[in-house]
């Protein structure tokens, strides 16, 4: 609470002033050194309330602030709204640590059926600063949207009328004070169901404007330097991959990447297939037998009995049916550690 503006009330009230005293976004009337009514930006003021209440029409405030209120001073629940108006405002206002401002004025209409004493105004507000008010402090009422809770507690919880209506209008977009015009209601009533119905666990806590996001970060081992085929070392990580592996660490992963130290680790090497044997009969087993006769270092003698109509038709099979099979490459030898590093930041995302 702001004592300098507390302390300025009891200043104007022993002095017996009349006047507005201005403060942040509202200001008190103060008629020969009591309160009369107080206004204030995040509250709806005593004309809803009239009107909801069906004690005065728009018409009737209009000519009231006019200077001619009549017959409206005379309605015995009208006190009644204008105190509630006063004090609603007046805990928004006395929270606030702006500098205040007087001005002399004329008395305000409702002096003549509303006399607030202001250090019975101050007690009041300070009574209503419970030490187990939770996270919804005064200022979060018009800035602050009210949330449902996405997942309610089981068990059973009983509502008042008032909290029904205030959980019903939580829509994660509408602030307290807009709840409470929209509802026709004092904002400090509103304050009071949402800090119930947050304790209740049906409306979500308000989060901090300085709360940082939670995100799950991701961290993996930068790749040795000193040598792909480096064994790796030991470590927590490898323990944990050791111990969660039910094969050998070596076991290849199909198309792996993770990106470590800014740099893309390749793929894993693919293995060669092997190649296939060409059919063993008709042309094709000519094409073998020539091929073969190829690649022997030393020139081989034809048997004898071999006819040159055979010869000849060794030659002419070669030449159309050619076929070299490919030299088979040999497996590289797999990064273990990479595996491991693949196999403990898959076990991580799990």
């Amino acid at each position: 609470m702001s004592a300098a503006l507390a302390e300025e009330l009891q200043r104007l009230e022993e002095q017996g002033s009349t006047g507005i005293l201005r403060a942040g976004d509202g200001e008190f009337h103060l008629a020969r050194g009591a309160i009369a009514s107080v206004g204030c930006r995040r509250t709806i003021g005593l004309d809803r309330l009239a009107v909801e209440a069906g004690v005065a029409t728009d018409e009737d405030l209009r000519r009231a602030r006019a200077g001619e209120p009549g017959a409206l001073l005379r309605r015995p629940r009208l006190e009644t709204l204008a105190r509630l108006s006063a004090y609603d405002a007046a805990y928004f206002l006395l929270e606030t640590g702006a500098a205040a401002e007087f001005v002399p004025t004329e008395e305000h209409w409702l002096a003549p059926v509303c006399r607030i004493a202001p250090h019975a105004l101050v007690s009041e507000c300070a009574r209503r600063r419970r030490p187990d008010a939770g996270p919804w402090t005064a200022d979060m009422v018009s800035t602050v949207p009210v949330s449902p809770a996405h997942r309610a507690r089981r068990k059973r919880t009983v509502l008042t009328v008032g909290q029904a209506e205030v959980l019903a209008a939580a829509d994660n977009h509408r602030t307290i004070a807009d709840i409470a015009r929209e509802l026709g209601r004092t904002t400090y009533g509103c304050l009071v169901a949402v800090r119930d119905l947050t304790r209740a666990g049906l409306i979500e806590a308000p989060e901090s404007a300085d709360a940082e996001p939670r995100t799950r970060h991701l961290t993996v081992a930068p790749r040795p330097e000193h040598g792909r085929h480096a064994a790796p070392q030991g470590g927590a990580g490898y323990a944990a991959a050791q111990e969660n592996s039910g094969t050998d660490a070596a076991t290849p992963i199909a198309s792996a990447r993770v990106a470590s130290a800014g740099k893309p680790i390749p793929p894993l090497p693919r293995r060669v297939p092997s190649p296939v044997a060409p059919p063993t009969s008709g042309r094709h087993a000519l094409v073998e037998e020539a091929s073969a006769a190829a690649r022997t270092p030393a020139a081989t003698t034809p048997t004898p009995g071999t006819t040159a109509r055979t010869a000849d038709r060794n030659t002419r099979g070669a030449d159309t049916y050619s076929w070299t099979p490919p030299v088979d490459q040999p497996w590289q030898q797999v990064d273990r550690a990479l595996l491991i590093r693949i196999r403990t930041a898959l076990a991580e995302l799990a």
